[in-house]
């Protein structure tokens, strides 16, 4: 069994009497796409921060890339790359130099930097405006020329603090393919942070919530939603009698009598499916459509932070 790409135990931050960070466990698998989700002042930037050793931990152990995060800290930034919130483009450079110019502080040499350039620029659709001034790009260009530039020097771990707010949906999809990519060709461990919770249902192998400084839930997608409660099945009927037959033996949560139809609570899984499908078939009772709801990470965003909120 491989070690985690980053493991955090007890992990705290505090900046005054102010606690961000509240004793924050994790273990995220080498090769995965991690996302951490919270509120705004939840603690994910300053988890991102503490992680990629720009700022210290006032307690806990945590290892990134197999090493401890103190006493190993140029291994650490040695072993990874990071994408903030905000652009570290250089809008004066063109791209090629912007990527040239990481190549050298990465001492790659000039041969190999160039080489390094010409192949990222490529891998990022940015070839053709590789001689441009990256004050020219588009957001989604320099966005993608931002991690292009975090991926110089080969790192293991690549933080992504919201890289794509502001992008347009085209250009966010892009991103999120080329994200997939470096997990899928490259075997990189990404550790996203996002407000766009489709974001993170989209690319999170794993998925957490954090909300003031504490882990409130951790997961794979389809584990957090069934978290919540509200996913039904609805079934609408060719006819009254079979309408009425299924409300008297399946308790639904609503019905609608225009339509013929009732929501019956189920947690979406093949089971409970399979379940409902043989009693209908047992009464005798012809269903016209069937269509599976399910609570959605939204749904589950705003339950779990409403939780913690109530029960401060």
């Amino acid at each position: 069994m491989t070690d985690p790409a980053i493991s955090t135990t007890g992990l705290r931050k505090a900046y005054g009497k102010h606690l961000v960070l509240d004793g924050v466990d994790l273990d995220i698998p080498a090769g995965t796409v991690f996302s951490l989700l919270g509120p705004n002042g939840a603690g994910k930037t300053t988890m991102v921060k503490i992680l990629s050793t720009l700022i210290s931990a006032d307690g806990g152990d945590v290892r990134v890339a197999g090493h401890h995060l103190t006493r190993e800290a140029q291994a650490v930034r040695a072993a990874i790359g990071v994408t903030g919130q905000y652009s570290a483009v250089d809008g004066l450079l063109t791209g090629e130099e912007n990527l040239r110019l990481m190549a050298d502080l990465h001492h790659l040499g000039r041969s190999r930097g160039r080489e390094q350039a010409r192949e990222l620029l490529e891998q990022f659709d940015l070839a053709e405006a590789a001689g441009k001034p990256a004050a020219t790009y588009s957001g989604g260009m320099r966005r993608r020329l931002d991690l292009a530039m975090t991926l110089v020097g080969a790192p293991r771990i690549i933080f992504l603090d919201e890289p794509t707010t502001g992008l347009d949906p085209r250009s966010r999809r892009t991103m999120w393919q080329i994200i997939r990519g470096l997990v899928a060709d490259h075997g990189v461990t990404i550790f996203l942070t996002t407000q766009y919770l489709e974001e993170a249902d989209q690319l999170a192998d794993r998925i957490a919530v954090l909300d003031h400084g504490k882990m409130v839930a951790q997961g794979t997608a389809e584990e957090l939603k069934r978290l919540v409660p509200g996913g039904h099945v609805s079934l609408r009927f060719a006819d009254p009698h079979g309408f009425e037959t299924a409300s008297q033996g399946l308790r639904p949560i609503s019905r609608e009598e225009e339509t013929l139809t009732l929501h019956v609570p189920s947690d979406g899984g093949i089971r409970s499916l399979r379940a409902l499908l043989d009693w209908l078939d047992g009464a005798s009772v012809t269903v016209d459509e069937l269509a599976v709801h399910t609570p959605d990470l939204d749904d589950v965003f705003l339950a779990l932070t409403q939780e913690s909120e109530s029960a401060r």
